[in-house]
């Protein structure tokens, strides 16, 4: 079965793809990503306080040096080590990656403001990376924020980047805007090649015995995989931008899921973490396995079961709703 397929104009072997995570902080880890069977790697994420940090310490130095006669230059002292240099280590990370697999490998940057940071997306590029995707993390504890302001915020991080770069730019965005719909129009309007549905915001807890707040991150379930297949569902051939569906990927059967509500890709990284980079291989067996014993090409199956192009997408779903809650009343009795 041919798993060929293309994403924001990049062309993939298959649709399986190693999201931003720990598997990629270094060139044996991509490789063994690539080795393992997906179709593209995303790098893990440089963010953007990584980048303002190291422009606050340039800074400062030639401040300190600024009177320095040019004699006096071979003293000049080097950023502080201790950050490491993200976006020098990173861009390395990117150019020997690159390099070192036969598929695409995109990088990933991690902001939520519109500054210098976002021209770091031309390094990239020039470092190799086939394209670039914005986790775009904005969670607005400014409650006098409104939802219109939130919109602008990532529709100008966006133009931003697009300005600076000729390689293709996808947008991680969030489930979280008033209306998700018109949101995914707007960005695919202003240029993104595609969307990637949906970003895990961090979500704390409580320890209630050591009254504390307890952070952290933990790997998804397949049951978070409803709420991004909706989407795509509905925004399937409704917008020019590739359709990517990331969270609740646990197994073959989530990855047809995700195929037949529209994506164009499917992104992992939890269960590459659970089983080890060669279990992509087991996700494209499965789903080329699932196509060829039902007979269907992988371009018939994508959006087999979107909401028609035709039909009322908010009429589509309440009809659904309304579905549901009867077949639930059916199961369990009356929810009234």
């Amino acid at each position: 079965m041919d798993l060929t397929t293309t994403y924001m104009g990049l062309t993939l072997r298959n649709p399986v793809v190693a999201s931003a995570g720990p598997l990629s902080q270094t060139v044996e880890g991509i490789k063994s990503l690539a080795d393992g069977g997906v179709g593209a790697v995303v790098m893990y994420s440089l963010f953007e306080e990584q980048l303002r940090r190291e422009a606050e310490q340039t800074a400062i130095l030639e401040d300190m040096y600024d009177d320095a006669n040019a004699e006096a230059m071979s003293y000049f002292p080097s950023v502080p080590q201790s950050s490491q240099d993200a976006s020098s280590a990173y861009l390395r990370l990117v150019e020997a990656g690159a390099k070192a697999i036969d598929v695409p490998l995109i990088a990933s940057l991690n902001g939520a403001s519109v500054g210098n940071w976002t021209q770091t997306a031309h390094r990239l590029q020039e470092a190799g990376a086939a394209g670039i995707e914005l986790n775009i993390y904005f969670v607005p504890g400014d409650i006098t924020v409104s939802g219109g302001e939130v919109e602008e915020r990532h529709l100008e991080i966006v133009s931003a980047v697009k300005g600076s770069v000729d390689i293709p730019v996808a947008v991680k965005l969030s489930p979280y805007f008033s209306s998700v719909g018109n949101m995914a129009v707007r960005l695919d309007a202003s240029g993104a090649d595609a969307l990637v549905l949906f970003n895990r915001f961090l979500q704390p807890d409580i320890d209630v015995e050591r009254v504390t707040v307890e952070s952290g991150v933990s790997l998804s379930s397949a049951i978070e995989g409803r709420l991004p297949r909706t989407w795509i569902a509905v925004l399937h051939d409704r917008i020019e931008a590739s359709l990517a569906a990331t969270t609740g990927v646990d197994t073959a059967d989530d990855v047809i899921k995700y195929i037949l509500a529209g994506a164009d890709v499917v992104m992992t990284t939890s269960s590459l973490v659970r089983r080890g980079p060669a279990y992509a291989q087991v996700l494209v067996e499965g789903l080329s396995s699932w196509l060829t014993s039902h007979e269907i090409p992988l371009v018939k199956a994508r959006g087999l079961l979107a909401v028609p192009k035709d039909a009322a997408a908010d009429a589509y779903e309440r009809a659904g709703y309304v579905s549901a809650l009867e077949k639930a009343k059916s199961t369990y009795g009356s929810l009234r």
